[in-house]
């Protein structure tokens, strides 16, 4: 028997947006930050004003933008002499 009581669930497409986009602030931002915008969005578009779904795909887009901020310091405190020197 389930005592816990299910207030709202998110979709497969949420959840999915959220871990690229948490992923993303970490490794491969370049390709997680625009699937998890793009994910985001369509979620947050098919699911209604205040739903959990729609709130976690907003927070994927959010997300996805700053994964590509992420990316962008990294390429513009790399960038030495006109060239990009990028050491691991």
């Amino acid at each position: 028997m389930n005592f816990v009581k299910r207030v709202g669930s998110l979709d497969d497409r949420a959840v999915g947006s959220l871990a690229l986009g948490v992923a993303g602030l970490f490794f491969f931002n370049v390709v997680f930050g625009p699937t998890a915008i793009a994910l985001g969005a369509i979620t947050a578009r098919r699911h209604g004003s205040g739903t959990p779904s729609r709130n976690a795909g907003l927070i994927a887009v959010a997300l996805g933008v700053a994964d590509l901020i992420v990316l962008a310091v990294l390429i513009t405190t790399q960038i030495r002499h006109g060239s990009l020197v990028w050491h691991v």
